[in-house]
């Protein structure tokens, strides 16, 4: 077995995993004493590829429930995105365009942290700052209902209520709304308790805005269970499922991201054909020849043999930075399990933290450097970007400033990252680089779905269930119980 350090697909993309290697570092030795446990990994995910389950994984209703996320990226009869699913939400952003002013999503977890990546690579920190021109005619866009914070819910609606003010003073008429819940029980009290404020309160106010209502939840046999279906159906509301088999941190290629995305812009049938091609380009049993299972060897590794249960995501780029926020839920809820497949006490996992490049060069990395040789810190850098800027000296009587004199800011960023890279790897702590060709829908889906593939082959390879989320259950539970008892 020999490591090479890199691996690049024909695409461009590139993982670059040398500085996880060396002395004190990870060996070859140490894959070749995993073999089996390797091959182990492989068939688990051949059988979630060929039949749709994965072993001994089961619904929070303890039934048995399908894996199909590996489906998503094929837009193919019978998988959960298919040529007409697609269609319908191209044509269905179609008319929301033309119709709407403002869209308002409501979401928590993987209902509201895929969509803010989506929404974020394509709009930018400052789209409700810009013209209706400047968006090419694509509304407004909020989140709400990610927290149970009044605050937060009451700030949001202040706003809303002064800028339709503001446009019916200018004799411009009501401010048209769309609320879009987004829950697969129908019941998840941060976005139902947001939902239900807003609703309420542009009711109140209906001089000033004029509201529909579209509804993302699961439809399946019990669907009367669900209130938000059932609202939904009887009030007529568009109604966009979240299929069974799709478990929230996972559903990023599915409906409750692919919707934000299209209402925004982004070409969502170039973001599943990134994903689909690194699903297919990891797919081989040899782990020097499939990106992700090798990633997640690496990082299985680095935990069990090396200590490593802290692990950074860090983008060097601030649009990437809701990317970390949305990685730390797939990782904290698919790998952090109590018991393996087998019953066993094993508390598995590693702490997840979100960082951006440089913010937080200045904030976490003398932790990174100095601290515990307990994390693994991975960096993703964009080759190209689409903003270039270039430095002169405005005050050319301070020579201290002519440093900076042609400088490019995106090339001193390329240096802060390999000055990082090169400082953890000086003094043998575990890091490596996902780096991609430029910052567009096909390779936002690539590495996306390497992340999310990468984390579900290291379940196998600990043998635990990284479907499943018990833990998250138990308070569930219990803060269920203490609702209905007051």
């Amino acid at each position: 077995m020999h490591l090479t350090g890199k691996v690049q697909l024909d695409s461009g993309f590139c993982f670059d995993y040398a500085n996880m290697l060396g002395k004190d570092l990870i060996k070859e030795q140490d894959l070749e004493q995993i073999t089996e446990r390797i091959s182990t990994a492989t068939r688990g995910i051949a059988k979630i590829r060929d039949l749709g389950y994965a072993k001994g994984h089961l619904s929070k209703d303890g039934e048995p429930e399908p894996v199909f996320f590996t489906k998503l990226p094929e837009i193919k009869a019978g998988n959960p995105n298919t040529p007409e699913s697609i269609a319908r939400l191209k044509d269905y952003a179609r008319q929301v365009w033309e119709t709407k002013e403002v869209i308002i999503f409501f979401g928590i977890g993987g209902s509201y942290l895929g969509g803010k990546v989506l929404f974020d690579i394509q709009a930018g920190a400052f789209w409700n700052q810009k013209k209706p021109l400047e968006r090419k005619g694509f509304p407004k866009v909020f989140f709400s209902g990610n927290n149970l914070d009044a605050d937060q819910d009451y700030a949001l609606l202040e706003e809303l209520v002064r800028q339709a003010q503001y446009k019916k003073l200018a004799n411009q008429g009501k401010t048209k709304v769309l609320l879009i819940p987004i829950t697969k029980s129908g019941t998840t009290i941060e976005t139902l308790t947001s939902f239900i404020y807003f609703f309420e309160q542009m009711k109140l106010a209906n001089t000033l805005f004029e509201f529909d209502v579209t509804v993302v939840s699961e439809q399946c046999k019990n669907s009367h269970d669900n209130v938000l279906v059932r609202l939904a159906k009887e009030h007529k509301w568009e109604i966009f499922d979240i299929q069974k088999g799709i478990g929230g941190r996972f559903c990023i290629f599915s409906n409750p991201g692919l919707l934000t995305a299209a209402l925004v812009g982004m070409d969502i049938e170039e973001l599943l054909r990134g994903a689909r091609e690194m699903e297919l380009a990891c797919q081989d049993d040899d782990v020097l020849k499939n990106p992700a299972l090798l990633n997640a060897t690496l990082k299985y590794i680095a935990s069990e043999k090396y200590g490593c249960d802290i692990e950074v995501l860090m983008p060097y780029s601030m649009r990437l930075k809701s990317l970390g926020e949305w990685y730390v839920q797939l990782l904290a809820e698919s790998l952090g399990k109590k018991k393996n497949k087998l019953g066993k006490i094993v508390n598995y996992g590693r702490t997840p933290i979100a960082a951006v490049g440089t913010t937080d060069m200045h904030a976490q990395t003398q932790q990174h450097q100095d601290g515990r040789r307990n994390k693994v810190i991975q960096f993703i850098d964009i080759a190209e970007k689409d903003t270039k800027i270039y430095l002169k000296n405005p005050f050319p009587e301070v020579k201290e400033f002519d440093k900076f004199s042609g400088m490019g800011v995106d090339e001193a960023l390329k240096l802060a990252l390999a000055a990082n890279a090169q400082a953890l790897s000086e003094d043998k702590r575990f890091n490596a680089q996902y780096c991609l060709p430029k910052l567009s829908p096909y390779y936002v889906g690539q590495l996306l779905y390497f992340l999310m593939l990468s984390v579900v082959y290291e379940g196998e390879l600990a043998d635990i269930n990284a479907f499943d989320q018990p833990g998250v259950e138990a308070y569930k539970r219990i803060m269920k119980e203490k609702m209905q008892c007051d």
